[in-house]
């Protein structure tokens, strides 16, 4: 308790005239010595426990005020989080405590663009009503282990989805935390725990399906002691019957990150969330990362997401603009299942009849066509399936250029045996240039060009980017959009041989800026001639998987590299709008189930991969094709 402060000036005489005059005065100083008496007597306990009260709330949750952006790193790629609502989570008294570790302060907030955003600030809101949000959240009002009344939780207005955003100069920003300096114990140490402020409890959660819960966490070194530099990469996923997402991570560059939570109501349930470390402090990005992989589950936490009147913003089918998002956030729901489903012969898994429907608004059109016994993805908008009929249509007299790795190679194959009813196409070449047509109606044919980027040699590889420093690649390239007729819509993306073939992050953002540059002088070139400039879709590198999870293509690196060469293009003004594999292929990325470490669009092939077991190697890649052909078809 601090110590009072008492003010007196001079005395004064005091001047009593009359008995009635000091009656009046004595009971008047009785009054004043028992209120004094009273205030004295409040337990100074309580008054502290108030006071660290407000101080924890103040610590963990930073204020931000609409329309202002502050500085931060981001995580995984320094990502920007744009969420809706942020709630007041419970908060339990756990070892190691967050109050004991770094603080969170408006300096080590990450960057926040809330510029058009309605958010609501925690830390102001506990302020003017802490009563209020409380009411906000009927977990805090609940004993642990109680089902909260579902009427009890408030219809909100303004909800969103969460949404990521690519930081501005990612690049410089990546590079220079790649860089910084140690030179302290909390900065050399290695991270080997984290502490999550609102989960460690050991007690099953239950949370508000629609809201985003944003929890924060603090990275612990092998003392105990917080850590307080960030570039730690953690892999989260929440799954649940029927849904799986990888909920986004924040990185506020300090030893301290969040992750945010979101169930949209009609998947209420039990859910299991998953948090891995899988590199430490950018160690992901090194030329050889498999000596310093730590690949450790450092929480699987249960959770229940119940009903409330929280309504989400209706998903519409995706249109041309709402390909111009740099990062997704989707997820993969379920919408039929067949428990008895067995792979065929041919290596087909046929579970559910071909024109089984999507359930809107999660898809549109034949749920069964992409053979994924009932999952299907969706972001910020959904897609179309597309039956053969609607891609010829739409592909007829079109000149498709792909520009990429050996995905490229499978999607393609896909897209002709799947959806364009060409089955015979057993395999395509890692370059080509071929006319396909309509086996029910030739009039109606497509060109697709592929180039293999991964060396300038097609029956080599790891060159990546760098293959265009051979100039008879450059201008085997360049060739495609010289003549009086050039693609109306190019494919590209790049990754996995970079990733083996630099040695360093600052040795690809030097290529990546060169790639861009040698796409923006072509597409330059065609402008001056009048014609019209190509439509370039930038299609992210996969999230490899299982075993290649520690290798030199390992998933931090290539969601750097995705990063990187996305900002570089941005910067040369040559994207018209972005496919989120990365994203897409997140959530089955953990084993090789659905695919064989680098790849998740294998031909159907009944045989065990290198984990012994059967998997499910094409549906991923399947839903890509779809995802194209919605990028291809959209209306504006």
């Amino acid at each position: 308790m601090p110590e009072k402060v008492v003010l007196s000036s001079s005395p004064k005489k005091l001047v009593l005239s009359g008995p009635m005059h000091q009656w009046r005065f004595g009971v008047l100083t009785a009054l004043v010595f028992m209120g004094v008496v009273v205030v004295w007597s409040i337990d100074g306990c309580t008054i502290g426990n108030f006071v660290q009260v407000w101080n924890l709330k103040q610590d963990h949750f930073v204020p931000v005020r609409a329309n202002a952006t502050v500085d931060a790193a981001q995580i995984q790629l320094n990502l920007t989080v744009n969420t809706g609502s942020v709630q007041d989570l419970p908060t339990q008294r756990e070892k190691p405590q967050l109050n004991d570790v770094k603080n969170f302060t408006s300096n080590d907030s990450p960057r926040l663009n809330l510029t058009h955003l309605n958010q609501t600030s925690v830390a102001s809101s506990i302020s003017k009503n802490s009563s209020k949000v409380a009411q906000q959240n009927p977990l805090q009002q609940k004993p642990s282990g109680a089902l909260p009344n579902r009427s009890e939780s408030p219809v909100l207005e303004s909800l969103k989805w969460v949404s990521v955003d690519l930081e501005p100069n990612l690049s410089t920003n990546l590079l220079a935390r790649w860089l910084a300096p140690g030179g302290e114990p909390c900065r050399d140490s290695r991270t080997v725990e984290i502490a999550i402020h609102g989960l460690d409890g050991g007690k099953l959660m239950e949370l508000s399906a629609g809201d985003i819960h944003e929890f924060h966490f603090q990275a612990l070194g092998e003392s105990g002691n917080p850590r307080c530099v960030g570039g730690d990469y953690f892999e989260t996923d929440l799954s649940g019957e029927s849904w799986k997402s990888r909920p986004v991570v924040k990185d506020f560059g300090n030893g301290t990150y969040s992750l945010s939570l979101q169930v949209h109501p009609d998947f209420v349930g039990d859910y299991n969330l998953t948090v891995i470390l899988l590199f430490r402090h950018f160690e992901g990005l090194k030329f050889s990362p498999v000596r310093f992989v730590y690949d450790r589950e450092l929480r699987h936490i249960p959770i229940r997401f119940f009903r409330s009147k929280a309504q989400l913003p209706e998903i519409k089918v995706c249109q041309k603009s709402d390909f111009n998002r740099d990062i997704w956030s989707g997820r993969w729901t379920r919408h039929g299942k067949n428990d008895d489903c067995q792979i065929s012969a041919d290596g087909r898994y046929r579970c559910l009849a071909r024109d089984f429907p999507c359930q809107n608004p999660w898809c549109y059109g034949s749920l069964g066509s992409i053979e994924s016994n009932g999952w299907v993805y969706s972001s910020h908008c959904s897609f179309r399936m597309f039956s053969a009929d609607s891609a010829w249509n739409c592909l007829k007299n079109r000149w498709i250029f792909f520009w990429g790795d050996s995905n490229h190679v499978d999607t393609i194959r896909n897209m002709l045996n799947f959806v364009l009813d060409l089955p015979d196409i057993k395999a395509v070449p890692r370059r080509f240039d071929l006319n396909f047509s309509n086996p029910k109606d030739p009039s109606q044919s497509v060109r697709i060009t592929s180039i293999f980027n991964g060396h300038w040699n097609d029956t080599l590889n790891y060159q990546g980017l760098d293959s265009l420093k051979d100039e008879g690649f450059r201008n085997l390239v360049k060739k495609y959009f010289s003549e009086d007729t050039v693609p109306d819509t190019v494919i590209m993306n790049s990754g996995l041989h970079d990733g083996v073939h630099f040695s360093n992050i600052r040795a690809f953002i030097k290529s990546a800026n060169s790639a861009a540059s040698f796409w923006k002088e072509m597409m330059e070139s065609i402008r001056r001639r009048g014609l019209v400039v190509p439509q370039i879709f930038y299609r992210t590198t996969v999230a490899t998987g299982g075993y290649a999870r520690s290798l030199a293509f390992n998933p931090s690196k290539m969601e750097a590299f995705n990063g990187v060469l996305l900002d570089k293009l941005r910067q040369a003004g040559v994207v018209s709008g972005v496919i989120d594999n990365f994203d897409m292929t997140f959530p089955w990325h953990f084993d090789n189930r659905c695919n064989d470490g680098v790849h998740y669009g294998r031909a159907p092939l009944k045989m065990k991969w290198r984990d012994g077991q059967i998997g499910h190697q094409y549906f991923v890649d399947l839903m890509l094709v779809h995802v194209l052909l919605n990028a291809l078809c959209a209306q504006s």
